[in-house]
């Protein structure tokens, strides 16, 4: 039979759900699995979100819609932009995607040509580097330490720019580390921005989960001067606790937006009418949950660090937003639990998942093979237990 394209020998699915799924299936084995593994929140969207879904369906036409988005999801992002500080873009700016995975990988194929060069700060989200593989791309990974809080810092970023470099995907708040950068930290990282002729695209999904009362900062607030090469990602997965309606949202330069509706036109056309509404629905109307969910969130955050803090092998720089916390574990490598040596971070989360059921993911996902992610997205009696049975599997290795 003929051959699969040479690209996909490039392509591999999400290490992450590989993680999620196998926890999945032990769990409808019989097993007693407590899962940190996916980062999705543990709460949905608000009535009125499927009452605007139900209205959009008793009125579907059945046509095709605008590949841009619908006047009335773009509109509600637009003036959810404006709320936030941002009212300088108009409807030629905006472009929406099945899910911020699609705007993404749709922003790269547009902006960037395969042996291009790709800027990751490491530790990353695991599609970036799946996608630059995918598409060809030459990626810099440039390393993030708990050291340094696993923040890129401005002296970082000087030295890795070349004459190749393309884009910089920069996502703050991080996934996975849950690190949060200062006004300070942005303005010093767009100040070497303003010196280089590169795309940034500023991964923002998390914006609405920030802890501590340390706000938000965006580049293009310290930095306006790089209006016209700032590309904002964002979309309703997480601040809406709807990840399952594939529903992502892209705001910049007006080529750029241009650029990927028309990819939508050759791909998936647009949005279904039905899930447009939702979002526009949950874009636009009340935001106070917001507080409440940043509430919980900082309570399950400062639980994982309490845990952290009662096992001397791990370090672990403290989440200002996300969900999610990224362990240095490498201490216990080489050591034995029970009979098994752990050589490395595979082999302890198997041997967490085998004797203790809980689900980490691996930090080789994100780049940094000393760490695991700990996703706290979870019903807090589940993590709780789950937090428990990490400690004790620490207290196992000799």
């Amino acid at each position: 039979m003929p051959s699969l394209a040479e690209r996909m020998s490039r392509a591999k699915p999400s290490a992450i759900m590989i993680i999620a799924d196998k926890a999945k299936q032990l769990k409808n084995d019989g097993r007693d699995i407590i899962s940190f593994s996916v980062g999705v929140p543990n709460f949905l969207p608000a009535e009125h979100v499927y009452d605007a879904a139900r209205t959009a369906l008793a009125e579907d036409s059945g046509q095709y819609l605008s590949g841009r988005g619908e006047d009335i999801l773009v509109n509600a992002y637009l003036k959810r932009l404006e709320a936030n500080g941002f009212s300088e873009f108009t409807k030629a700016n905006i472009a929406t995607g099945i899910g911020a995975k699609h705007i993404l990988f749709s922003l790269l194929y547009a902006l960037m040509n395969e042996g291009d060069e790709i800027l990751i700060p490491t530790p990353f989200w695991t599609t970036y580097q799946d996608i630059a593989d995918l598409l060809g791309l030459e990626s810099q990974q440039l390393p993030c330490s708990a050291e340094q809080n696993y923040k890129l810092t401005a002296a970082q970023l000087e030295k890795a720019i070349t004459p190749k470099s393309k884009v910089l995907l920069f996502n703050n708040p991080s996934n996975p580390t849950g690190m949060v950068y200062s006004q300070a930290e942005i303005k010093a990282l767009g100040d070497v921005l303003e010196k280089h002729d590169l795309w940034i695209v500023s991964d923002d999904i998390y914006n609405r989960m920030v802890f501590d009362g340390i706000g938000f900062h965006h580049l293009l607030k310290t930095n306006p001067a790089l209006k016209d090469r700032i590309i904002m990602i964002d979309s309703i997965s997480k601040s809406y606790g709807m990840p399952g309606w594939r529903v992502g949202l892209m705001a910049g330069p007006e080529s750029v937006a241009d650029a990927l509706v028309t990819l939508n036109s050759n791909s998936i056309t647009n949005i279904p009418g039905v899930v447009g509404a939702a979002a526009a629905a949950a874009i636009a109307g009340p935001q106070n949950f917001a507080d409440d969910m940043c509430r919980e969130f900082t309570k399950k955050r400062d639980e994982v660090m309490e845990t952290m803090a009662q096992i001397p092998e791990v370090s672990c720089p403290k989440p200002q937003g996300a969900f999610y916390a990224f362990p240095d574990i490498s201490a216990v490598f080489g050591r034995m639990h029970h009979d098994q040596v752990i050589q490395n971070d595979v082999d302890f989360a198997e041997r967490l998942l085998e004797t203790k059921g809980v689900a980490v993911v691996p930090g080789r996902a994100f780049g940094t093979p000393n760490a695991i992610r700990i996703s706290y997205a979870c019903k807090p009696q589940e993590l709780t237990e789950g937090l428990k049975r990490l400690r004790d599997f620490f207290s196992e290795i000799n």
